[in-house]
């Protein structure tokens, strides 16, 4: 990484609030020792480093890399959904919000035990600026209030929080770039960590490859929980991908998938997760 991208990851992290930068301990005392050096102005007028406030207010920290899996930490304490959503603000860091309409931040109860995340905003959410409101959010909604009702389970989909990787709508509904993604996912980690739910569950390849760094695909991950910050993952298809006529079986095992989420989340007595 040269200097002037360094400079645009400080910039983006100051925007988000963010004042400490933690790096993994295997990254080094060189890593850490050259973000130092880059985050100070050398000496000169024309060191293209203006931002007094860049320089003065951002540090870095090695930590422990099984602690924090990704490049900061904000203060969990501190932060809140509000918080989040007006740091956001006309977001124009990254090239998605060139075509979109409405930023999709997220809806549902703030307080729910259970998360849903996927991948990115269609045409429907990036008109109403709310999250699965089209074709695969009906299906979505069906799945969670059908799946719940035959389970015994007073569970509906306004009791859940629904969000995405990215809040703006790729270009012709694509899937999301790296970047995209990185620089989307700071907030999402941010949601998931004021919210603290019980468990989460992945939408889609996408999704499971921003909260796990999945390598693989979505139909040898699905059924199996996996964790994110001791937070359990249970990935399974995404909506729009069982709307295919053709994915008949897929459904029955993302209905499976559900059913161990809504059982794990909401039974009462609660039950550990080995029994899932």
């Amino acid at each position: 990484m040269d200097r002037e991208e360094l400079r645009r990851q400080l910039a983006f992290y100051k925007d988000l609030g963010i004042r400490t930068l933690y790096l993994p301990e295997r990254a080094g005392q060189v890593e850490v020792a050259r973000v130092e050096e880059a985050a100070t102005p050398p000496p000169g007028p024309d060191s293209g480093w203006e931002d007094a406030a860049l320089k003065a207010e951002v540090s870095v920290k090695p930590v422990d890399s099984k602690m924090f899996s990704a490049l900061f930490q904000p203060d969990a304490g501190a932060d809140s959904l509000d918080r989040i959503q007006q740091d956001m603000g006309d977001c124009r860091r990254c090239r998605l919000c060139e075509g979109r309409n409405k930023i999709v931040f997220g809806s549902g109860n703030v307080g729910a035990k259970l998360v849903f995340v996927g991948e990115g905003p269609g045409a429907d959410e990036d008109e109403q600026g709310l999250p699965f409101v089209g074709r695969a959010g009906q299906l979505l909604t069906q799945m969670i209030d059908n799946t719940a009702l035959k389970e015994g389970l007073a569970v509906r989909r306004g009791d859940v929080y629904i969000c995405n990787v990215v809040k703006c709508r790729p270009p012709g509904n694509r899937t999301p770039e790296p970047d995209e993604m990185e620089i989307c996912g700071q907030f999402l980690l941010r949601q998931l960590m004021v919210m603290q739910p019980r468990a989460i569950c992945a939408l889609g390849s996408t999704a499971a490859k921003a909260l796990l760094g999945a390598r693989e695909g979505i139909t040898k991950m699905r059924g199996k929980w996996h964790q994110w910050r001791e937070i359990p993952v249970m990935p399974t298809y995404h909506p729009s991908y069982l709307l295919r006529p053709y994915n008949q079986n897929a459904k029955r095992e993302a209905w499976e998938d559900l059913k161990k989420v809504l059982h794990y989340v909401y039974d009462e007595p609660p039950r550990p997760l080995s029994d899932f």
